[in-house]
């Protein structure tokens, strides 16, 4: 298990690994000045059937780099540096937020491994996808170049992408990238992936009332948005080639109260699915930054995500600060049946996090990890309770790497 994460200071990216299921952790800072230079932020990583671990970042340059451990990711190479289409453009994502300069031209990657590619997707001045065809442990081909959607909308940022069991590559993203909503999630398909076949035109799939900087009590100073998440169904059952979007919705605009949504496609995004609430909650907290993950061995999806529900503002056990909807717990879910229903949702964190204590910055930041495989799923987050009681820097001061294992029954 491999996990990466910002720093709250410098240009490095902490790294952990473990290699006992999660039990115990090995911890360092990498693209500190090493190998792989400086990072700036916003780190993915995807695995295949091969063993490849491969994590893409931003530079302190803001370009986009991608590294690969054959070691169970205990170390990291470089591997490729993903040029930019139409020139050196600022990218207009989070990493390039304020007033100062836009710096390089990309922002928010996102990548994916299986069916014998890896893929990136990435913001520059539209939208863009880069991928490379893998034959082994270790053996990469060069990245092809940028690909676009053919027509449509291709400005957006805050996307994700997913490969195919027929090795078909599924881009979505959001625009505006800015502003209280409401934004568009839009979709493109490339048919073939690496094969010669063009990407095919952006469509627009659903409107969110969740815009690109949507501020809500529980992350006042960074903001969510839409967070779409793509996962295929890769696994030859029932619901083999099942593309499922995570994404967020708030009801009404600005009430704060944000919902956790998914949907599925069983025809690569031309039809889909109506959305299904995912947390069970009955109040008007903030449920956001989610993510999903499908278990290869089941089929089946789990989602977890951060949840305000506990928080009444009453100081009791989900409250920190008598302020109500400030304060959050990490819930889960899983679906047994392709997305159609969701099991009651289930507390996986220990403690109760605010991220106004933490005075770094960015909050909670922009997204998390989920991995699902032969019924165990783990969630990976920010937390600053100390509820494991070992945590360095006390009880609601800055936040730190906090990760539970969860078994479905």
């Amino acid at each position: 298990m491999t996990v990466v994460s910002n720093e709250e200071a410098g240009n490095a990216l902490f790294h952990g690994w473990s290699v006992d299921g999660g039990r115990t952790w090995n911890r360092d800072r990498i693209a500190d000045g090493d190998n792989l230079g400086f990072a700036c932020c916003d780190p993915s990583l995807a695995s295949d059937q091969f063993g490849n671990i491969f994590l893409t970042y931003l530079t302190s340059s803001i370009t986009v780099e991608v590294a690969i451990s054959i070691d169970g990711g205990a170390t990291f190479s470089p591997l490729a540096t993903l040029a930019s289409p139409s020139g050196n453009l600022g990218a207009p994502g989070k990493a390039n937020r304020g007033r100062s300069p836009q710096l390089g031209a990309g922002d928010q990657p996102s990548i994916v491994a299986a069916e014998n590619q890896v893929w990136v997707t990435y913001t520059a001045s539209t939208i863009v996808n880069q991928g490379a065809t893998v034959s082994g442990l270790g053996e990469v081909g060069a990245f092809g170049p940028p690909e676009v959607p053919s027509t449509g909308h291709k400005t957006g940022d805050y996307g994700d992408i997913a490969i195919g069991p027929n090795g078909q590559v599924l881009i979505a993203y959001q625009d505006p990238t800015g502003g209280e909503g409401p934004a568009t999630v839009y979709e493109a398909l490339d048919p073939d992936g690496v094969g010669p076949q063009p990407m095919g035109p952006a469509t627009p799939v659903l409107v969110s009332k969740v815009g690109g900087f949507d501020y809500i009590p529980a992350q006042s100073g960074r903001s969510i948005d839409i967070e779409v998440k793509l996962e295929y169904d890769r696994t030859g059952g029932a619901h083999d080639g099942r593309v499922y979007l995570l994404w967020t919705q708030e009801t009404p605009n600005e009430s704060n109260n944000t919902d956790i949504m998914v949907q599925y496609s069983d025809n690569d995004g031309a039809t889909w699915s109506t959305a299904v609430r995912v947390n069970d909650d009955t109040g008007t907290t903030s449920q956001f930054n989610p993510r999903i993950s499908l278990d290869p061995t089941t089929g089946y999806l789990a989602a977890a995500w951060y949840d305000a529900r506990n928080d009444k503002g009453d100081h009791g056990a989900g409250d920190t600060n008598g302020v109500p909807n400030d304060d959050v717990t990490i819930y889960s879910t899983v679906s047994k049946d392709g997305g159609d229903t969701f099991l009651a949702n289930r507390r996986i964190s220990r403690g109760v996090s605010n991220d106004d204590r933490a005075h770094n910055g960015v909050d909670y930041g922009d997204y998390e990890g989920l991995a699902f495989q032969s019924g165990s799923y783990f969630y990976v987050w920010a937390d600053n309770s100390n509820s494991t009681r070992n945590n360095p820097d006390g009880k609601l001061n800055e936040l730190d790497v906090y990760t539970a294992w969860a078994q479905v029954q």
